[in-house]
């Protein structure tokens, strides 16, 4: 759908150099998602592995995020062998709710509650991001922290509409729950891609 290169604003990675690659096609349906325009499998034209990773490289950093959409719609395997091959580090940020494919340096599952990620997904990930859009997202995360591996880092993230309201039980939350951490949109901050 789109790629660009900024730098990654949320999560574990916040702040790092990397580079965007966005794939169409999501049938999750967030109903807060910011790139609905990704939903349709087929609006947006196929680009061969040499166009993608020549994108990359014309940049001087190596972290690739493959997101979309839900990026694991796609078989990836091709994708990140090529992006290996040209020395770059392969971050993926999915719902889970498809097998995981390809070959990754990060997994980043951002579970939704329309469509439920899948418990091998879950138990791969190296991080856990769960959105704080009302307070019974709290109890849902815990249910989810309770099935990924012992390293998993767990990020409790506000909605970017509702984070006014939510940030306040978040940052209490958070407090009282050592093991998560506070993730921030950051990149909304500071208005970049």
């Amino acid at each position: 759908m789109e790629q660009f290169y900024t730098i990654q604003g949320e999560g574990f990675n916040t702040g790092r150099a990397a580079y965007f690659i966005r794939l169409g096609g999501c049938d999750v349906g967030c109903v807060w998602c910011d790139v609905k325009e990704s939903w349709p499998v087929d609006a947006h034209p196929r680009q061969s592995l040499t166009r993608l990773v020549d994108a990359v490289t014309e940049h001087p950093g190596r972290n690739v995020v493959i997101t979309g959409g839900e990026p694991l719609m796609h078989d990836l395997a091709p994708l990140t062998a090529a992006l290996h091959h040209a020395g770059c580090q392969t971050w993926i940020e999915t719902s889970g709710a498809y097998p995981l494919s390809g070959t990754w340096d990060w997994i980043c599952v951002s579970p939704k509650k329309f469509k439920a990620p899948l418990p091998s997904v879950l138990a791969a990930a190296h991080e856990l991001k769960i959105i704080i859009f009302n307070k019974s997202d709290f109890a849902w995360a815990e249910q989810h922290a309770a099935l990924v591996g012992p390293a998993c880092r767990l990020y409790l993230q506000p909605e970017w509409s509702k984070a006014p309201d939510m940030m306040p039980l978040l940052v209490e939350y958070v407090k009282n729950n050592p093991q998560w951490q506070v993730s921030l949109q950051t990149h909304k901050f500071l208005d970049i891609p």
